[in-house]
């Protein structure tokens, strides 16, 4: 262990004192082997240093030295990642949303305070003093939900789009959300992935194979050691994380899943980690205990359904290389065991990390139906308008997320025994629930109702005005817009084409919704778990009748779930708003399926398979055939694929000017990836049809009574 006298560190500014320095081999065995070259900072001191540096950022440090002490911030437990044009621009949506509702809020607070100033001189002063709204010398005030917001793009003009976005007309508005943080990665590359992904994929590679102090941009360390050298420690109290891109774009797309690996596998190693006893007792080694972390993607699909509306082909490739390299990844991750039987679970696990817990599926295609009128068919809309109400839909679910941290304190056990729901089954949205819950593919279901001015709806669903049959119909009908609460509703994911999903919605609703016209549905009948999260206005309650109502439309609709999770929010929203995750099952709907294939036929297939349907339909033979053929795959795919299928240029004139930037910005030999050990290959595809496979054969077994007695 070696010594060294720190002078600059702030610490250390009433003397100098000789303290270790402690680094990540000291504490721990030698690294194990790893297909992945991703920079972690090893010397605790600085990830310290740099989280605090990153913190006096999010929280300024306004007011007396001694209200700073005291005020010891934590970090949000909720951060939002927006990559390439699509995930800035919704990250920096909700964001605004937050921004504004805080604004909203805190000048609500100041005129309810004067208004009872007279009468209530000891309480307020209470309550100013613990919410830190004193004037100029006070801390800024802090709310429940306003999580730490990082924008990151190649385009080198990131900030000035952000600073003059429509979005934020308030001029006031970057300097007063500091918990947002732009990403400025232009002096890697200022110009964008071209819309390839794998372009994108191999720059954010140099990014995050880079030492963060080898930067121009000096943030950049302090966000890497948030983002990714601190991730699940005490003293990062980070514990969600939300990545937001589009599938179809080449930056978004290709960045978010080397992110949410550099994460990954920062974390992963901190799960091996033994430190030795006599560094527990140290304070700073106390930060660095380890906490669980749930990450999920927030991928916005494009539109495919629509033959009227001109799409580019390159979106949807885009699109299938996206969701076949997730799909692989997971399967190597949550089902592939053989190296575990062998005794290799450790050095197997870290060679074959996945970018995050959960994939969230949202359909810029959908979204035209939320601007259906009498007058207006959906291929009139463009697709401008989709944009924008898929981002207003995913800013929804974002912040119907956030929300639900609060816990059900309004609730005894008896309430929900009489509902039929276990209270062990109720859960807030913690970090760890959400790792045992969600995994793999998942979709968004979501409906909202004004709730009535009765303060509780004693008996039943629809005799005071609440009517939850209706409530859980309209989360999974089409996309539409609910004209009392000007939110849009419905699932994320259509399960199947949208005229036979229109009819099957009208069977189920003129049956008294009766599930048997709906849960044959690979959508509904293949998920293995579900989360639903009802929040409801402060001082509302709901009957446990309609609760239990509720609780038998899931049980009837998903017949085959292994896990269903509630979670109750309670005063953070006007109306009643149900919120329904479906995991895994969405990976078999019909525009899931279409985008893989179109990917395998453009970049895999061999020439004789790539322009009719026989791939198409070996593609859904493999997934339902009782044995899986691996020898047919070979006959239909090339062993790797062909990005230069959608450059439309010389893709052999591409690539050493890629990896001539690789050899400059990282002048290290042993850590050189070549941009072709990068591509996906025919394994990925084998391994994203056993994915399909597995969860095409879910289903469950009937828990039976069994007794001594008979």
């Amino acid at each position: 262990m070696e010594t060294e006298t720190q002078i600059d560190s702030p610490d250390s500014a009433v003397e100098n004192i000789e303290r270790p320095v402690i680094i990540a081999n000291e504490m721990v065995p030698a690294p194990l082997q790893s297909p992945y070259n991703f920079f972690t900072e090893q010397e605790l001191e600085k990830i310290l240093s740099n989280l605090d540096t990153l913190r006096d950022h999010v929280y300024p440090p306004v007011g007396s030295d001694q209200e700073r002490a005291a005020a010891n911030h934590n970090f949000p437990s909720v951060c939002l990642i927006g990559l390439g044009r699509c995930g800035s621009n919704i990250a920096l949506e909700v964001a605004t949303l937050v921004y504004r509702a805080r604004s909203f809020y805190l000048s609500e607070f100041k005129n309810q305070e004067k208004q009872r100033l007279e009468n209530h001189s000891k309480p307020l002063r209470w309550i100013r003093r613990n919410f830190h709204l004193n004037n100029s010398d006070s801390l800024k005030p802090i709310f429940l939900i306003e999580p730490i917001v990082m924008l990151g793009d190649l385009d080198k003009d990131i900030a000035g789009r952000i600073r003059y976005s429509s979005q934020t007309e308030d001029g006031k508005f970057l300097e007063n959300y500091t918990k947002m943080k732009i990403m400025d990665l232009s002096e890697v590359h200022a110009g964008g992935a071209g819309n390839a992904p794998i372009l994108g994929q191999y720059l954010a590679k140099i990014i995050l194979n880079k030492d963060t102090e080898k930067f121009s941009n000096k943030d950049w360390k302090f966000i890497h050691s948030y983002l990714i050298d601190s991730c699940g420690i005490k003293a990062n109290q980070s514990r969600l994380y939300f990545y937001i891109f589009s599938a179809g774009g080449g930056t978004g797309s290709g960045m978010a899943s080397e992110f949410g690996l550099a994460q990954q596998y920062a974390y992963m190693r901190k799960t091996f980690e033994v430190r030795p006893n006599e560094l527990l007792d140290d304070d700073r080694h106390r930060s660095f205990v380890f906490e669980p972390i749930f990450t999920s993607g927030i991928c916005i699909l494009p539109n495919i359904s629509n033959q009227q509306v001109s799409v580019s082909e390159a979106l949807h490739i885009n699109a299938g290389r996206s969701l076949c390299k997730y799909l692989s990844e997971e399967w190597d991750f949550s089902y592939n065991y053989d190296d575990e039987a062998e005794g290799e679970g450790e050095k197997s696990v870290m060679q074959r990390i996945r970018p995050w817990n959960a994939m969230m599926l949202i359909s810029n295609d959908i979204m035209r139906y939320a601007e259906e009128t009498d007058d207006t068919q959906a291929e009139d809309i463009d697709v401008n308008s989709m944009e924008k109400y898929a981002n207003q839909y995913i800013s929804q679910q974002i912040f119907n997320i956030l929300t639900a941290q609060a816990v059900t304190t309004d609730y005894d056990e008896n309430y929900f025994r009489r509902a039929g729901i276990d209270i062990g089954e109720t859960i807030r949205l913690d970090a760890n629930d959400l790792f045992m819950s969600l995994a793999g593919p998942v979709a968004v279901a979501y409906a909202e109702s004004v709730v009535p001015q009765q303060k509780e709806a004693l008996f039943g669903d629809k005799h005071n005005g609440i009517d939850i049959d209706d409530l859980f119909y309209r989360s999974i009908e089409l996309p539409h817009f609910n004209k009392d609460t000007q939110a849009i509703e419905g699932v994320s994911l259509l399960p199947i084409e949208s005229g036979r999903y229109r009819e099957a919605l009208a069977q189920y609703k003129s049956g008294n919704y009766d599930a048997k016209a709906l849960n044959e549905l690979h959508f509904f009948k293949n998920c293995s778990s579900i989360v639903s999260i009802v929040s409801l206005p402060k001082d509302f309650k709901l009957s446990y009748v309609a609760l239990n109502r509720l609780k038998s439309h899931l049980n009837a609709l998903f017949p085959n779930t292994t896990l269903k999770r509630y979670a109750l929010v309670i005063g953070t929203s006007a109306n009643l708003s149900l919120t329904t995750l479906v995991a895994k099952s969405p990976c078999l709907s019909d525009d899931f399926i279409t985008l893989i294939a179109s990917y395998i036929k453009r970049c895999f297939a061999k020439d004789q398979y790539r322009y009719d349907a026989s791939l198409d339909n070996a593609l859904l033979e493999l997934i339902k055939a009782e044995e899986f053929d691996e020898a047919a795959v070979d006959a239909l795919v090339n062993p790797f694929e062909s990005p230069a299928k959608i450059l439309d240029t010389n893709w052999f004139a591409i690539k050493p000017m890629y990896e001539k930037k690789y050899r400059e910005l990282i002048r290290d030999d042993s850590k050189f990836q070549s941009i072709n050990d990068i591509r996906l290959s025919s394994e990925n595809i084998k391994k994203t049809i056993r994915y399909l496979r597995e969860i095409y054969r879910h289903r469950i077994s009937r828990t039976k009574i069994l007794s001594l007695s008979d």
